[in-house]
């Protein structure tokens, strides 16, 4: 494993225009290491922080970039970010490799109202952007200022689930 610090794993994408780890378009930002590549979309990011509390030498806000796929094992980050339950993160390991989808697709709403969706997803957005994704929280109350994205501005996002 390289050292966290090295230079490859510079925030090296670009919003609006660049290709997640796992090839989907948007506007999601790449950090590269030797074993994985990690994106990150913060359009969808919605703070849920599995990623931070399940890998916090990875991924540390407090730090630029915030993410160093280095300091991890490759295999080990993937399951971090499978948690994360929005999809904003995503990543491609060396070989190519990225997450499979969930089959069937499942559907789970949380205590407060917020439906935990994993499956092959295509979801499109209020100005009609069709995002690909393995994951997404999307709003069960109908008041998300971001439809069909839970912004946590509703009844079903204003309380942990």
């Amino acid at each position: 494993m390289a050292a966290a610090g090295r230079a490859g794993a510079e925030d090296t994408g670009a919003d609006g225009g660049g290709k997640a780890a796992d090839g989907r378009g948007g506007g999601a930002r790449a950090y590269r290491g030797d074993g994985v590549t990690v994106s990150f979309d913060a359009r969808v990011c919605r703070h849920a922080a599995e990623c931070v509390h399940g890998l916090p030498a990875v991924f540390d806000t407090a730090r630029r970039p915030w993410i160093m796929p280095d300091a991890a094992e490759p295999g080990v980050i993937a399951e971090v970010v499978r948690r994360c339950p929005t999809g904003a993160l995503a990543y491609r390991l060396a070989d190519g490799g990225t997450e499979a989808p969930d089959r069937p697709t499942t559907v789970r709403r949380t205590a407060d109202g917020r439906l935990l969706v994993r499956g092959e997803l295509r979801v499109a957005d209020a100005s009609g952007e069709v995002r690909e994704t393995p994951r997404a929280m999307l709003c069960g109350c109908g008041r998300s200022a971001e439809p069909p994205y839970c912004d946590r501005s509703g009844e079903c996002g204003g309380h942990e689930g």
